[in-house]
């Protein structure tokens, strides 16, 4: 049962969500900073980890930091050293795991209510990917909730299979396995019918299905309307494609333009993901032009080595001030590089000293299959 607090706080944020989702409605500035800072309040009398983190900058309910951008963000491996939670991890309704692959040591992001994740990953989607409106036969290269309830990419498109869909869903990861011939048996039929698709897929798993394509010579044409969702890279771990090879490639066997591809950026350890702003502005579509925006209750930080905030266009670690992070830690830093620019955020890559991480490292043995 979540507290007076807690419940209050998700009311608000939901309408904030709302709002842009039904109606285009952004935040100002000041309810920003304002709700910002009483859920920093709220995390560091709630959540002791994050509370002790804070005081170690000076910061506590007496001494807050002046803005948002002054809240000390969290490392994004903290969450694989302590359980960063407002609540009672033992009432959590979802546990995502992050990609603990390479080291054996994931952590993990709990959340008390699902009403903060569902709304915003459907808002998000609906504005960066569906802004058409389009019922699309979902065709998932991403772990199938059913058999890894720990993904947070599972979830995401399970959701929006079931919210968006046409009612036929595919799944094509099982354990370590692609199940291409599956894959290919269910996209074939959607061609021969004529019916939309989407396939959100991994970096890595989407060139899996791009070689099979062309080892068996074959290209097909995708029903118009239809799209890819590709998120995750390559965390260095396998054969590497830039994404002007990749999405050559996808437009190639897959018969679409380079507007149907949308790139998804998102963490396990935060509510919120950022797109592409290809399906807004087409003239984008090349992936030296694409920008990743935001919902208004997300925003990113560019930093340098002294965690000031560093002017547009130059590179610096990213920090994400996530609204809807209510149950855990508001700002979070990663080990992920980008510029900041007036019209969006463009990813660099990963910091070179950084631990491998990533969804795509579900398909890692994808590659021998």
């Amino acid at each position: 049962m979540q507290d007076r607090i807690a419940r209050e706080l998700d009311a608000e944020i939901l309408r904030t969500i709302e709002a842009w989702h039904r109606h285009g409605t952004g935040i100002a500035e000041g309810d920003f900073d304002d709700l910002a800072l009483r859920l920093f309040a709220y995390q560091i009398e709630r959540n002791e980890p994050y509370g002790r983190f804070c005081a170690s900058f000076g910061f506590s309910k007496s001494a807050m930091p002046p803005s948002w951008e002054a809240v000390p963000p969290v490392p994004a491996a903290a969450f694989k050293e302590a359980t960063l939670a407002t609540f009672d991890p033992a009432k959590a309704v979802l546990a995502f795991e992050t990609s603990g692959t390479t080291t054996g040591s994931g952590g993990r992001h709990f959340f008390d209510t699902r009403a903060l994740y569902d709304a915003a990953l459907l808002a998000g989607f609906d504005r960066f990917v569906l802004g058409d409106g389009a019922r699309l036969r979902y065709l998932n290269l991403v772990p199938n909730p059913a058999d890894r309830p720990q993904s947070s990419l599972g979830y995401m498109m399970g959701r929006v299979s079931a919210q968006r869909g046409d009612g036929q869903t595919g799944w094509y990861v099982r354990g370590e396995g692609l199940l291409l011939s599956a894959f290919f048996a269910d996209l074939d039929a959607a061609i021969a019918e004529g019916a939309p698709v989407c396939i959100a897929s991994t970096a890595f798993a989407l060139v899996a299905v791009l070689d099979a394509l062309r080892e068996n010579g074959r290209a097909v044409r995708l029903p118009a309307g239809s799209r890819v969702m590709e998120t995750g890279g390559f965390k260095g771990r396998t054969r590497v494609l830039s994404h002007e090879e990749l999405y050559e490639r996808a437009c190639e066997r897959l018969g679409i333009t380079q507007d149907a591809i949308v790139a998804e950026y998102g963490m396990t350890e935060l509510t919120s993901q950022y797109y592409d702003d290809v399906r807004a502005d087409p003239s984008h579509a090349a992936p030296s032009r694409r920008r990743k925006l935001s919902p208004p209750w997300l925003r990113a930080r560019v930093v340098g080595p002294d965690g000031e905030t560093l002017r547009g266009g130059i590179v610096g670690a990213l920090v994400h001030v996530d609204l809807a992070n209510r149950g855990s830690c508001v700002a979070v830093q990663t080990d992920d590089l980008g510029v900041q620019f007036d019209d969006g955020l463009v990813l660099i890559g990963r910091d070179a000293g950084a631990s491998l991480r990533g969804c795509s490292l579900d398909a890692e043995s994808l590659a021998r299959l």
